[in-house]
């Protein structure tokens, strides 16, 4: 198959990005990264989740980001939602997109969610029925599909499953989530010609981490298989906080430094998402760990 000539970049850093991180960032500083990425092109960005403060306390200023950003004609700004409580709450905040979290690891669930993948399931249902009903879209998430920190190599079969079982429960999209980043490409390919023989490739995204260093090279199955949609972090932020040692989401730049390469139209700036990648780091007090990012920053002060 040939490769796609376009792909939607979704930017993740101001949710899966900074939800782990211990400093905290204050609400004017997630509205101007936000900000600072759709004028960078990206038309897909997760701004924030509506899941309890005790656990994820990062996230528990997302109704004043999301009634604080700019938001840009044609940018959605999707939320992540376990429950009917984050619902009402985002629809409180005007969203209009956003996204459940399932697993293909029973353990994974249990420990994430306190919940069998089941029980998640069960969870979703009244949350699709009022998204459903107040015309909202819904994505998708499952995480492990390819390793679980508790239970190790997991089924293809059984990530296929989920995706399935999220489509069918009305999900536009679903993302593929490579947790703790030690898939290689034959096992990406592997698990996604089991996947799209259940849901097809137009209707999933992958989100890979680069635990090992292998998150780029495992696009290119993905590419190769007709999957369209990128999930990533800016600067590489984020992380699993089930693996020890776990680094974060592939980073933007890189992502879009390799599609670039490939010839692949994402309609993002390079040097403007290297900017928003400098800024955010500069809050976290480190250097971005986006090795394109780098290049750029020794580039201009040669």
């Amino acid at each position: 198959m040939p490769l796609p000539t376009e792909v939607r970049m979704v930017e993740v850093g101001p949710r899966d990005g900074l939800q782990n991180e211990v400093k905290t960032v204050s609400t004017a500083d997630k509205i101007a990264l936000i900000d600072r990425l759709g004028a960078a092109g990206l038309t897909m960005i997760e701004a924030g989740a509506f899941v309890s403060p005790k656990w994820i306390p990062q996230m528990a200023d997302s109704d004043r980001v999301l009634k604080g950003i700019k938001r840009r004609p044609g940018v959605r700004y999707p939320v992540l939602v376990p429950n009917m409580q984050g619902f009402e709450a985002a629809m409180s905040a005007g969203v209009e997109d956003i996204a459940i979290f399932a697993a293909a690891s029973e353990t994974f669930s249990r420990r994430n969610t306190n919940c069998s993948i089941a029980e998640s399931f069960e969870r979703f249902a009244p949350v699709m029925e009022a998204a459903k009903a107040r015309r909202v879209s819904v994505r998708g998430y499952v995480s492990c599909v390819v390793d679980c920190p508790y239970e190790g190599p997991i089924a293809p079969a059984a990530v296929a499953d989920v995706a399935a079982r999220l489509i069918a429960l009305g999900c536009y999209e679903v993302s593929l989530g490579e947790t703790i980043g030690t898939a290689t490409p034959n096992r990406v390919a592997t698990m996604l010609d089991r996947v799209i023989s259940a849901v097809p490739a137009g209707r999933l995204a992958v989100h890979f981490h680069d635990t090992y260093g292998q998150a780029i090279a495992n696009l290119m199955p993905a590419l190769e298989r007709g999957v369209a949609v990128i999930d990533s972090s800016v600067a590489g932020l984020g992380g699993c906080p089930y693996a020890k040692g776990a680094a974060g989401n592939v980073a933007s730049e890189d992502v879009l430094y390799f599609l670039n390469g490939l010839g692949i139209r994402t309609g993002v700036d390079l040097q403007a998402l290297a900017a928003a990648g400098r800024f955010v780091s500069g809050l976290l007090g480190r250097e971005p760990a986006s090795k394109v990012a780098r290049a750029l920053a020794a580039k201009a002060a040669a």
